[in-house]
């Protein structure tokens, strides 16, 4: 593959001070994980936003969780056909392989993925409702869900009132799969809801009770 180059210099001198430092002080840690595989205390599914550091959130070790990331933190609703489903694969593969016994959804302050879904409903963004667009078709997913916040006057309080909205989403949406509803009614996993804001590092949790965010 001609088009592949080597690392950025810079990433090659972090990569060796890791493993002269963190790794060698952890090397039997390290050993153990790749000798006795993973088992992750709780899947985490989040946005690619370089901002959402789940394991710092958490304090998690190397091994804890197992992180799937894309755009806006959204799980499309069950769909057995024959496309290509990243998301679902890593939903399956955490609940039926690793028995994860908690799935967490986490959302965040200034998604641009959401704050373009917003775009879209209120046609600003030509761009995104173009159908050969990878990523106005999978913001579509949380579409449905905007009239839930269209009369909301403020943009911004708007805008976070959708970013819920789409981590209620993908915990509804992740129910429709089979495997995830049978796991919930014999009681081996939980569904979890987070919307994480980044600029107070504040975490809000989403109670099903209620339908409603409450600061951890």
């Amino acid at each position: 593959m001609e088009h592949a180059k080597p690392l950025p210099q810079n990433f090659v001198q972090r990569f060796h001070g890791w493993k002269a430092t963190t790794h060698a002080d952890n090397a039997s840690w390290y050993r153990k994980l790749a000798d006795e595989g993973q088992r992750p205390r709780a899947m985490v599914i989040t946005c690619c936003d370089s901002r959402i550091h789940v394991s710092s959130i958490f304090e998690a070790e190397q091994g804890e969780l197992f992180v799937h990331r894309n755009i806006a933190n959204l799980v499309p609703p069950f769909q057995p056909d024959c496309g290509l489903h990243g998301t679902p694969a890593a939903v399956e593969y955490a609940v039926t392989a690793l028995k994860v016994p908690h799935l967490i959804v986490i959302g965040h302050s200034q998604c641009g993925g959401v704050a373009g879904c917003r775009d879209m409903c209120e046609d600003k963004a030509p761009a995104l409702q173009d159908p050969n667009s990878f990523v106005g078709r999978w913001l579509g997913i949380l579409r449905p869900s905007y009239e839930k916040v269209a009369d909301i006057p403020d943009l911004d309080d708007r805008t976070r009132a959708l970013e819920q909205q789409a981590v209620i989403t993908s915990l509804e949406n992740l129910m429709t799969f089979p495997f995830v509803a049978d796991a919930v009614a014999k009681e081996e996993l939980s569904l979890h809801g987070i919307w994480y804001d980044i600029g107070t590092g504040d975490l809000d949790w989403y109670n099903g009770q209620d339908g409603q965010f409450h600061t951890l």
